[in-house]
C-alpha cells in the first residue's frame, strides 16, 4: 500500500507558497497561487492542485510569466472594471480586482471585470466562490488552447473554455457549478496518461479523426466539445466573449503565442457581478429567499446540486488534514528545496 502524510490546509499552503517564493515569484503573487491550488487539492479537485505546481514553474522556467508582475486596476467609473495583469498570473489579478467588482455590482446592479494579459492554470469555480460570498451572483469564463474540435470537425479549433456560475446562499456553501465545454478538461485526460488507463469513449479523436480511448492519442489530436452542438456553440460563445470581444487572444492564437501546449496558456478572463437585490427591488420579493425554493426542492427529490461533493470533501479537509501520496510528499519536497532547478526533462 502507497504511504500517504496527512498535512494541514494551513501546512500545505505555506508549503506551496515556499514552492513559489523560492522560484522568484513575488509574496503577494506567490500567496494567491498558492491559496487556489491548496483550494484545489483541499476540495479533492485533483486535476486543480498540486499537480499544476509544475505546470506553473515551467512556465516561469520558460519566461512566459513574469514573477513580479503588479496587477494594474483601471477603473473609469464605468460598469466595466480592467485589471491589467503583467504577464503574471490570474489569480492576483482578480484578487485585485474583486473588490472594485463587487462594489461597482452593487451600486449599478451589475458589473465586468477584465483581466487581460493573464497566465491561467485554474478552476473558475474560485472567483464566483468568492463573489457569492459577497452577496452577488457571477459568471466567470475564459478561452484556453485551441485542442477541442468543433461539432461535426476533427481539427483543433476551440479551447476547452470553461464556464463558472455562482448564486448565493445565506447559511450554507454558495450555488456554484465549473465546467469545461469539452467534454472532460485536458487535465482529466493527461491524469489518464499518466495513469496509463485509457479515456472514456466519447471525449476525443486521434490526429486523423477516429475515435479514441488512447490517452496519448487524444493529446495529439482533438478533444470534443460536451453535447455535440450545444457545448460547440458554447465554447465558441466564451472565444467570442472573453477573446473576441476584450481584444485578448481567442484559443488558437494563444496556442501560437506559447509555441503549443506544452505550457500553460496566456489570455485574458471575464467575470461578471449581478447583484440580486438590485434586479429584484421593484419586485417586492427576496430573491435569495425564492431561489432557495428551488434549490431546496433538489434535495427533497434526491437529486445533488452540483459542487457538494466539492463543499464535503473540504470540511473533511478542514477536518482532518489533506493526504498525499509518497509521490506527492517528494515532488513537495523536491520543488521546495531546489525550486525551479528540480525541474527535468
Amino acid at each position: 500500500m502507497t504511504e500517504e502524510t496527512t498535512l494541514s490546509v494551513e501546512a500545505l499552503f505555506e508549503r506551496v507558497r515556499n514552492i513559489f517564493e523560492k522560484a522568484g515569484v513575488r509574496l503577494q503573487s506567490a500567496e494567491a497561487v498558492a491559496r487556489t491550488i491548496v483550494a484545489g487539492e483541499r476540495d479533492h479537485c485533483k486535476s486543480h492542485g498540486i499537480y499544476r505546481i509544475e505546470g506553473c514553474l515551467r512556465v516561469l522556467a520558460a519566461g512566459k510569466v513574469s514573477p513580479d508582475a503588479v496587477p494594474q486596476l483601471h477603473d473609469s467609473g464605468k460598469a466595466v472594471i480592467e485589471v491589467d495583469a503583467g504577464s503574471g498570473f490570474s489569480n492576483p489579478a482578480f484578487e485585485a480586482g474583486k473588490a472594485a467588482l463587487a462594489e461597482r455590482a452593487r451600486q449599478s446592479g451589475l458589473a465586468a471585470l477584465v483581466i487581460r494579459d493573464c497566465l491561467h492554470f485554474s478552476a473558475l469555480w474560485h472567483d464566483v466562490e468568492a463573489l457569492a460570498e459577497m452577496g452577488l451572483a457571477s459568471l466567470s469564463l475564459c478561452p484556453s488552447y485551441a485542442f477541442v474540435a468543433p461539432a461535426g470537425g476533427k481539427e483543433p479549433l476551440l479551447g476547452t473554455n470553461p464556464l463558472a456560475f455562482g448564486w448565493p446562499r445565506p447559511g450554507q456553501n454558495p450555488y456554484v457549478f465549473d465546467f469545461a465545454t469539452s467534454v472532460a478538461a485536458r487535465g482529466e485526460i493527461e491524469l489518464h496518461r499518466r495513469a496509463g488507463t485509457p479515456i472514456p469513449e466519447g471525449w476525443a479523436v486521434d490526429k486523423d479523426g477516429a475515435p479514441t480511448t488512447d490517452p496519448d492519442a487524444a493529446l495529439t489530436g482533438a478533444m470534443l466539445p460536451f453535447g455535440a452542438h450545444k457545448g460547440s456553440a458554447i465554447s465558441t460563445m466564451i472565444e467570442l466573449l472573453a477573446g473576441a470581444m476584450l481584444g485578448e487572444f481567442m484559443s488558437r492564437e494563444a496556442l501560437d503565442f506559447m509555441g503549443g501546449g506544452a505550457l500553460l496558456p496566456r489570455h485574458g478572463a471575464l467575470i461578471v457581478a449581478f447583484d440580486p437585490a438590485t434586479f429584484a427591488a421593484r419586485s417586492g420579493r427576496d430573491p435569495l429567499a425564492e431561489g432557495e425554493k428551488l434549490l431546496t426542492a433538489f434535495g427533497a427529490q434526491g437529486a445533488r446540486l452540483p459542487s457538494q461533493r466539492r463543499f464535503a470533501a473540504r470540511a473533511k479537509s478542514l477536518a482532518e488534514g489533506i493526504a498525499l501520496t509518497e509521490a506527492e510528499m517528494d515532488q513537495l519536497d523536491r520543488f521546495e528545496q531546489h525550486g525551479l532547478a528540480a525541474l527535468t526533462g
